[in-house]
């Protein structure tokens, strides 16, 4: 019971065997839309989507490890809850930190649109530490913390636009 519900959360309950290419894309995806959903149309408050992430982040390591031996790559596909986990830190820092509310939900999903666009820029070029990441550590950590990186660089992206826009508009 324990490993089906590990494999589940580990593939987000759909990329795992229904979606065969782009498994990564679609799961960002996924998370952009969904956090959008939670957070503007349910209008669940940032601080508890800030838990149920943090409880995702940890179980996920357990998850991972638990599901590893069933797959043939150090690194399979199908585990997606890596881009689940790296999507969502901008877009949570964001809610955070934005807390205003002084945009409109359109613009926010506009923003969010671009965190996805910026999250697989940053998990596809793999730019250092995030390529060491993924080739020194083939295993839970690894799968997990390269994407968190790129998350965090999507972040300096968002700091370093609002610095700009700050200093010269």
């Amino acid at each position: 019971m324990i490993n089906k519900l590990n494999y589940y959360l580990i593939t987000l309950f759909i990329f795992g065997n229904s979606v065969e290419k782009f498994r990564g894309t679609w799961a960002s995806l996924f998370t952009t839309l969904f956090l959008f959903l939670i957070i503007y149309i349910l209008k669940i408050p940032i601080l508890v989507v800030s838990i149920f992430f943090l409880i995702i982040l940890f179980y996920s390591f357990f998850a991972i490890k638990n599901c590893l031996k069933n797959f043939k790559d150090d690194d399979p596909q199908e585990i997606v809850i890596d881009e689940f986990i790296g999507q969502s830190i901008p877009i949570i820092l964001y809610e955070i930190f934005h807390s205003d509310r002084s945009n409109s939900a359109t613009e926010d999903l506009q923003i969010y649109l671009w965190f996805f666009l910026l999250f697989r820029l940053f998990d596809g070029l793999k730019p250092f530490p995030i390529d060491y990441i993924d080739k020194k550590f083939k295993n839970t950590f690894g799968i997990l913390f390269d994407d968190i990186l790129a998350g965090f660089y999507v972040v300096i992206c968002l700091v370093l636009f609002m610095v700009g826009k700050s200093l010269f508009f």
